[in-house]
């Protein structure tokens, strides 16, 4: 009897390692998915200088999926003034692809020419659905400095 147990003792000491390899696995690609997406501190302060210069589409929810940039004029864009200008328009970089890729830019917020609220709102609504909070965050943050601006404006 004691031959038996000391067989079982290290399948169930093997079969606990295994299970316990999957949960940590399971977590940690669950946090490489989560942290795949960065926020783009470049794009944030170029946000920032547009809002303050006056840049600033104060359109309503909804707005931004008839106003944002087509494909063709995002192509059209990279063609002009390539992806490093391209990158300033959107708050997230997923590092898992190229940096000459429009796939690596994430939450887009402008039409190139000026900040849309409603593209803020868009992206404050879509990083927060995946657990981006510091990309919520930032256009939680940038929606307000628009608000503002409106208020402002409306007191002149």
């Amino acid at each position: 009897m004691r031959i038996k147990n000391q067989g079982i003792a290290p399948v169930v000491f093997a079969a606990g390692c295994m299970l316990f390899g999957t949960l940590l696995a399971t977590v940690s690609n669950g946090q490489e998915k989560s942290n795949a997406v960065k926020l783009n501190v470049g794009a944030f302060e170029y946000a920032k200088e547009l809002i303050k210069q006056g840049y600033v589409v104060a359109d309503e929810r909804g707005a931004w999926s008839e106003r944002q940039p087509s494909a063709k004029e995002e192509n059209e864009f990279t063609r002009l003034h390539g992806f490093g200008e391209y990158a300033k328009w959107h708050l997230g970089i997923d590092d898992r692809y190229a940096e000459n890729t429009k796939r690596r830019y994430k939450f887009s917020y402008g039409d190139f020419k000026n900040v849309h609220r409603s593209g803020m709102l868009a992206a404050q609504s879509r990083a927060g659905q995946y657990k981006y909070y510091d990309i919520e965050n930032t256009a939680t943050h940038l929606k307000a400095m628009i608000d503002a601006t409106r208020g402002s404006q409306a007191k002149r």
